[in-house]
């Protein structure tokens, strides 16, 4: 059984585009403690029938913070170990020590973070690995990806 972190860690969407991934991650923090944090602009409305659809009726059990740029992000979190996560990264996920209250930071659908973003030194850019000529995972299934690697090593499993 998961049990929950303190503190929790916080799934990070930089500019999402598509609303069923995003209330798929919405419902991915309900069920694991997670802390969801959205930075605009968003792809869609907060209030998308297929946002809501895709959370179930998980949206009152998701702690939601919605934040105009990435700046204003950094700024109320200025000393978060962030993970950046990207197709182009070099370090493979395998590699880091996540921690409770860690960030795991994901890049809008179909681009991902921009390259100044990753090098803009706010986090450590991280991979998921995949096989050679491969291009990306969708969005919703490489945040649980992360957020179930980072808490099976918090869990010692």
């Amino acid at each position: 059984m998961l049990k929950p972190l303190s503190p929790p860690l916080h799934l990070v969407l930089v500019s999402p585009r598509i609303p069923p991934n995003t209330g798929n991650v919405a419902r991915l923090c309900a069920v694991t403690g997670s802390r969801l944090i959205l930075i605009e602009p968003l792809g869609f409305s907060i209030s998308d029938r297929e946002l809501k659809r895709a959370g179930l009726d998980y949206w009152d059990k998701v702690f939601l913070k919605l934040f105009g740029s990435y700046g204003a992000y950094l700024s109320e979190f200025p000393q978060a170990r962030r993970f950046l996560f990207s197709a182009r990264a070099r370090r493979p996920m395998w590699e880091a020590d996540f921690r409770a209250g860690d960030h795991l930071v994901f890049g809008p659908e179909p681009d991902g973070l921009t390259g100044e973003l990753l090098a803009g030194g706010s986090g450590e850019p991280l991979a998921i690995p995949m096989l050679p000529q491969r291009r990306s995972l969708n969005l919703s299934t490489a945040v649980g990806i992360a957020a179930y690697e980072a808490l099976r090593q918090l869990s010692g499993s």
